[in-house]
């Protein structure tokens, strides 16, 4: 996976005050830290980050953190951490984590499907059990996505993880197995269909039972005479 260039100056003031400054300037509060880095305070323009992640996973985008003032330098990292507001889902602050690139890290990928099942074509229901997959590699061989292959999926068939392919040298976690794609049967609907049918075959039945006893219980004029 390519490095995407994000370029940070350092900040030195904290608190929620400032934050709320930059934030008012554009600007998204930062801190870089690893295994060997000391943290770092920064801050990243908020429409580049924005644009990044509108095109890529979040926990698997491979950054090249340029870093303009104070500690100036170059960084490989990724997104530890995206703290993003409740309501307006506005940027509040993100954590990045450096990563040695000749070290393989976790990272989670999204899934994508491939193909047309036969059971969603003779009315099964698609059920995506997980969108991402946790995956073991280099931080420059991160997949920007895991294919699967649905074509072959008939109702009540499902694809476990051990039957993905995984691409080049991408390994999962030892001991995981997962169910990823399911095609359900259409029961539910099926089964509601039935049950507004049966309700309307009572309903017309218990209307018939009613008119039943009004006639018999009203005598006809012709009756009426004869008594």
């Amino acid at each position: 996976m390519e490095q995407i260039n994000l370029e940070a100056q350092v900040r030195k003031t904290t608190g929620n005050g400032p934050a709320r400054v930059l934030r008012r300037e554009g600007r998204i509060p930062a801190i870089l830290y690893g295994p060997k880095t000391d943290a770092i305070l920064l801050s990243i323009d908020n429409k580049e980050f924005e644009q990044i992640i509108k095109k890529s996973s979040i926990g698997s985008v491979l950054l090249k953190l340029e870093i303009k003032s104070g500690q100036t330098g170059t960084h490989s990292a990724m997104v530890k951490e995206l703290q993003t507001h409740p309501v307006t889902g506005q940027y509040l602050h993100v954590d990045f984590y450096e990563v040695d690139l000749t070290r393989k890290i976790n990272a989670m990928i999204p899934v994508t499907l491939t193909g047309k099942s036969q059971g969603v074509e003779d009315g099964g229901i698609l059920q995506i059990v997980r969108r991402e997959i946790e995956v073991f590699c280099l931080p420059t061989a991160i997949p920007e996505a895991i294919e699967v292959d649905i074509s072959e999926l008939e109702i009540g068939g499902s694809i476990h993880i051990n039957e993905v392919t995984l691409p080049g040298d991408v390994e999962l976690p030892e001991d995981t197995d997962f169910t990823v794609i399911t095609i359900l049967a259409p029961k539910l609907e099926e089964e509601v269909v039935e049950e507004e049918e049966l309700e309307e075959g009572e309903e017309a039945a218990e209307e018939g039972d009613e008119e039943a006893a009004e006639g018999e219980e009203a005598p006809s004029e012709e009756a009426s005479k004869e008594e």
